[in-house]
């Protein structure tokens, strides 16, 4: 009875093992996005629409194939953000070999749930510097710092990771291998490529603030999420130096079309160049006066054309122009977000460009007419028909009635003095020989 019993017993256990792998819930996909290269606003953009597509599947992992040398720090701040505050467990894996978490990829690894290096892969160097690799100023330099200190600690104590060393890496730009890495305890783990993380990620605990449980990628299909063409787009334009460029290029378009109306195709290019540069700028830590003091120099550049100044205006709009690209973009240093190679020769480019058009345009204004009715004041012809009150003229190829304040007899060399109503006033030359 006893025997019947326990096989009874086991069997029950075995069947309701059996149901319970049955009924579990398959494992959700495993969504992937890959960030390389400098982090901007446009990678901000894939990384908020990747997480939101992994909420929105209910995946099981979200990972980051992550592979940069740094980049903005706002566009950072926001992208730890969403992975801090996604209910999706996140991971960062550090690869193919040869690739870096440098800067921002710091904070990025460090704000993941799940931290993993590709043997061959280093991480750190996360000092901050000003646009275009510059230096700061030290008080400046150690503000900016210690609010970077106290962030990043705050996500290496978040993730249970190493907050020392997390400080270090931004006072003294420390950086560590991938090996380093896993037994200093920045990182949880070592792995190959994608399959061998998600192997050695399965079964790895949730934090509790996403809901607890394991993580289950066991099986599970994997996603890859590209970047569409607006945040490829995003990404190249939201670099400072092309937006700043992207302006240069839409001003000098425009006043070009501007000052010789007609040409359409530098109207055409100046006008997309601009609204796209219009487009990036709102992703840029933008200084709005430096913007109004840069279309205050074309304002400048356009009146030297309508008023006789003497070059003064032209030296206005240069003046304002070098200083709306210097505040251009705010820094917490206060210095030219830009490689100076990019600033000085955009900016020595652009201004000679104004000047030239401007000078250009005034000369034409100025200069004497060569056709129509205006042209034909000044120049000399021959009386074909005595002038006493009306008479007719040789000017030009053509016979024209003519008038003066003498007698001109036929044969004496005339100037053109006025036209009216295709009537010419003539004098005779002073130096005409008597007949």
């Amino acid at each position: 009875m006893t025997k019947r019993l326990l096989i009874f017993l086991a069997a029950a256990v075995l069947l309701l093992g059996v149901r319970g792998d049955i009924g579990a819930k398959p494992p959700g996909r495993v969504m992937v996005v890959t960030i390389y290269g400098v982090i901007n606003a446009g990678t901000t953009e894939y990384l908020s629409r990747g997480i939101a597509e992994a909420e929105k599947d209910d995946a099981s992992l979200f990972v980051v194939l992550l592979d940069t040398p740094g980049g903005l720090v706002e566009s950072m701040r926001l992208m730890a953000k969403s992975m801090l505050n996604t209910k999706t467990p996140t991971a960062v894996f550090v690869h193919p070999k040869g690739a870096r978490a440098a800067s921002a990829g710091v904070f990025l690894t460090l704000a993941s749930d799940v931290a993993a290096m590709t043997p061959g892969t280093n991480i750190g160097s996360a000092h901050p510097v000003a646009g275009g690799g510059k230096e700061m100023d030290k008080e400046m330099s150690k503000k900016v710092v210690n609010d970077l200190v106290a962030f990043i600690r705050g996500l290496a104590k978040r993730k249970g990771r190493n907050e020392q060393w997390a400080e270090d890496a931004v006072r003294k730009s420390v950086s560590i291998t991938a090996e380093e890495a896993v037994k200093l305890k920045v990182v949880d783990l070592l792995a190959d490529d994608l399959k061998d993380l998600l192997a050695k990620v399965d079964g790895t605990p949730i934090p509790k603030d996403k809901g607890g449980g394991t993580i289950r990628v066991k099986g599970a299909e994997v996603f890859h999420i590209v970047e569409n063409f607006r945040e490829r787009l995003l990404k190249t334009i939201s670099r400072p130096e092309v937006a700043y460029i992207l302006m240069m290029v839409g001003m000098a378009g425009l006043y070009f079309e501007l000052s010789n109306p007609g040409a359409v195709l530098p109207g055409v290019l100046g006008g997309i160049s601009l609204i796209l540069a219009l487009y990036s700028f709102h992703t840029l830590p933008v200084n709005y006066a430096g913007i109004l003091l840069i279309f205050l120099a074309m304002v400048f550049f356009i009146l030297e054309l309508k008023v006789t100044s003497y070059g003064m205006l032209t030296i206005a709009g240069i003046i304002s122009l070098a200083l709306g690209s210097i505040m251009l973009f705010k820094t917490p240093t206060g210095a030219i977000p830009l490689p100076k190679g990019v600033f000085y020769t955009t900016l020595v480019t652009v201004s000679g460009f104004f000047a030239a058009v401007t000078y250009l345009a005034a000369k034409a204004q100025l200069a004497k007419p060569l056709t129509g009715l205006e042209g034909i004041v000044g120049e000399v012809g021959e009386v074909v028909k005595e002038i006493r009150g009306r008479g007719k003229v040789f000017v030009q190829g053509e016979i024209w009635n003519a008038y003066a304040d003498e007698i001109i007899p036929k044969g004496t060399r005339v100037k053109v003095l006025e036209v009216k109503k295709l009537l010419l006033k003539v004098a005779p030359l002073a130096d005409r020989k008597p007949g």
